[in-house]
């Protein structure tokens, strides 16, 4: 019988191995069809294809890779997080932001996962915008 916490903690690390890789159909694939998105101080977005539309958005304006990723699952497989860091690049103004100069950034990510039938059902990201801004010389 397989532990439902190792295999919601190995989902985590595909889930960011497969961001790093750039296959975003395999990155979707891991998801529910009705999976939440909670991103960083701002609101709530359900479905794939508004994960979808994040994810182009996200590619256009950044170049980024998870590194250094430490991951952890409840022992019923339920619920997970992860911490790690993002190294990135800021390729493109994004809406409501500083402009884009190529800037590169490194910020610590805190992460919160909800695992359903084997997929990701939400994902709720945190990090601190403030650093953020002030590594892209917004602050």
């Amino acid at each position: 019988m397989r532990d439902p916490r190792l295999h919601s903690q190995l989902l985590i690390e595909t889930y960011y191995e497969t961001f790093n890789g750039g296959d975003r159909e395999a990155f979707l694939d891991l998801l529910a069809e009705d999976v939440a998105h909670d991103i960083n101080q701002g609101g709530c977005e359900v479905g794939k294809a508004a994960f979808r539309a994040f994810l182009q958005r996200m590619d256009r304006c950044y170049r980024e890779q998870v590194v250094g990723l430490v991951s952890f699952a409840s022992e019923d497989g339920k619920r997970g997080a992860a911490e790690f860091y993002i190294e990135g690049e800021y390729l493109s103004t994004d809406e409501g932001l500083p402009p884009a100069t190529g800037q590169r950034y490194r910020l610590r990510v805190g992460a919160f996962f909800e695992i359903e039938n084997g997929l990701v059902k939400r994902i709720t990201n945190y990090y601190n915008l403030q650093d953020w801004l002030r590594q892209v010389g917004a602050a």
